[in-house]
């Protein structure tokens, strides 16, 4: 324990190297194996209530799947536990999503959890797409009826939607790659085509067919992430679409910067005994968050938040919190029950004044 806390100390004072890109960097110490995600199921139950995984998502552009991680190593020197990868929509970023898909192996192969969002067109639409118009859209209640019936065109059109995505995602299940994944995200807003439908035969109904489907494919490999948004409205058992088809409970803290006690209890009383996690944020959690909400098991800043609301000094201190753990401090499969590292900042540590 002594040897990885000096390391950590020693990565972090060496700031000249802090914007180098993760691709440079040589395998840690603690690299993960090809893994199955019931042994990642199993360490998040595992770290319930002890540790939360810190994460760092890295959206567009494609050809740039690592920028905002390495931003996260410049101001604090580590790296995120947790990679988050988008498979996007634009063309140029589909062009790219091989570029993506190899960035998950390497930080798997670093001791990084890989996590991937999907912000993913309407069936209703062509072969192209944009954000307005295509994620960020509106259909009618008798498209959406279609999309989720067996048999009609739309049903049809959805599926090869998702037949998109199913080379990319063998690739990483041939590697031994779990990976969380969260389709459908924030399923109780409207932003989305996908989304505001409470109900059986509503958004729940498009993520039974979505989750078999791909099961149908053999992406056992995939870790069913369910999302929703922290939007006052609440009622978000609504969308649930039941215990079999979801591995991990999540929330995204938008509406306010962190989730108040009442989603926090909202989110364990859908969840159960199951992991829940704040799969996106715009805020680095506190030290008031990451002690009162434990079972928190991972959060995911967003992209350009990181950097354009936070302070150095803010993420800095939440990646030197005990509870976080980094990349190369998570144990996959064994030594599970290792005790919490107290891991200050040196003193008169300045992080890199650039943006990678």
């Amino acid at each position: 324990m002594h040897s990885i806390r000096m390391r950590r100390i020693q990565a972090v004072l060496a700031t000249g190297l802090a914007a180098l890109a993760l691709t440079a960097a040589p395998a840690p110490a603690h690299a993960f194996p090809a893994s199955s995600n019931q042994v990642v199921l199993n360490y998040l139950n595992s770290i319930t209530g002890r540790y939360v995984v810190s994460g760092q998502h890295n959206k567009e552009p494609a050809d740039q799947p690592s920028q905002y991680t390495a931003q996260v190593k410049a101001v604090t020197g580590q790296y995120p536990g947790l990679w988050g990868g988008d498979l996007m929509f634009l063309p140029a970023d589909v062009a790219n999503r091989q570029r993506v898909i190899d960035q998950a192996k390497l930080e798997w192969s670093h001791g990084s959890l890989v996590a991937f969002t999907w912000h993913v067109c309407t069936p209703t639409g062509g072969s192209t797409c944009q954000f307005d118009g295509g994620v960020k859209t509106s259909i009618s209640d008798d498209q959406f009826r279609q999309i989720v019936t067996d048999g009609t065109a739309l049903n049809a059109a959805w599926k090869r939607r998702l037949d998109e995505a199913v080379p990319y995602l063998t690739q990483l299940k041939n590697a031994g790659v779990p990976v969380l994944f969260r389709p459908l995200h924030e399923m109780n807003e409207s932003w989305n085509w996908w989304g505001h439908r409470p109900g059986s035969s509503g958004s729940a109904r498009l993520y039974q067919i979505t989750h078999d489907y791909l099961l149908g494919k053999g992406l056992t490999n995939l870790i069913w992430v369910w999302n929703v948004q922290d939007n006052p409205a609440g009622g978000w058992s609504s969308y649930y679409p039941g215990s079999s088809y979801v591995d991990v409970v999540s929330l995204d803290a938008w509406y306010k910067n962190y989730p108040s006690q009442a989603d926090y209890q909202q989110i364990q009383n859908i969840a159960g005994s199951k992991p829940i996690a704040i799969a996106e944020m715009g805020k680095v959690p506190n030290a008031s968050l990451l002690e009162s909400q434990t079972r928190w098991t991972y959060f995911m800043l967003w992209s350009e938040q990181l950097r354009g609301n936070n302070t150095n000094a803010e993420i800095q201190a939440c990646y030197f919190h005990p509870r976080v753990l980094n990349q190369g401090e998570l144990a996959l499969p064994a030594s599970l029950h290792r005790p919490l590292m107290v891991r200050p900042a040196p003193s008169g540590f300045a992080p890199s004044g650039g943006r990678p």
